[in-house]
């Protein structure tokens, strides 16, 4: 599915989305233990840290953690109806209805998640895009996101819509961070038996 085409599928329910995770716990404490890799040292300058959401949604959940740590927030996402509500609800922040596959930084960043962003590409897109972030993610940065540990492609449905996933799977996603510079912290199955990981992975120094 390209992924206009999913941001489609998520305008439809953007609604509920944003009810349904504005106080959720999901994917909050792998979160918070990527966010402990940023190093005291960048959350204590003069000039706010940087972070990237990809796939941000409406982002309630994430950025009042942010916000407490000083950082500025860059959202992206393909849905128009999820960047509208993160921009009504958090106007402090910058928020962009744009496909990360054609979106290009302007910046480097400290911290990038992508929380259940990235298995909606395409799978011959994985592993540009994921270059792209790692490009992007400043020496020390830490890189956090989630995929699918089996390489291939595959449907589900979520509130009766039809979503696209991919994956290249768990040795291709750690091989191609590597060779993009980055050391492996955490690697977790941890919705077993389902077939989710995340990582957490950090830009060498220099």
């Amino acid at each position: 599915m390209e992924p206009h085409l999913t941001g489609k599928q998520y305008d439809k329910i953007a609604s509920w989305w944003h009810v349904y995770h504005k106080t959720s716990s999901y994917g909050v404490k792998p979160f918070e233990h990527a966010l402990n890799f940023v190093s005291a040292e960048r959350k204590g300058k003069q000039t706010a840290p940087l972070a990237l959401d990809v796939g941000c949604g409406s982002s309630d959940r994430f950025i009042s953690i942010l916000e407490r740590s000083g950082f500025l927030l860059t959202g992206i996402d393909v849905s128009e109806k999820m960047i509208k509500l993160a921009k009504d609800n958090h106007p402090s922040h910058h928020f962009l209805h744009k496909d990360i596959g054609a979106w290009q930084p302007d910046n480097e960043y400290d911290y990038i998640y992508a929380w259940d962003s990235l298995f909606h590409l395409p799978l011959s897109m994985q592993k540009p895009v994921l270059t792209k972030l790692c490009n992007c993610l400043k020496e020390g940065g830490v890189l956090l996101y989630t995929f699918g540990g089996e390489e291939g492609e595959q449907t589900g449905t979520m509130q009766g819509n039809t979503f696209y996933y991919s994956s290249i799977g768990t040795n291709k996603n750690i091989q191609l961070l590597i060779e993009n510079g980055l050391h492996i912290q955490h690697l977790e199955k941890n919705q077993y038996p389902e077939d989710h990981v995340y990582v957490i992975a950090c830009k060498a120094q220099t």
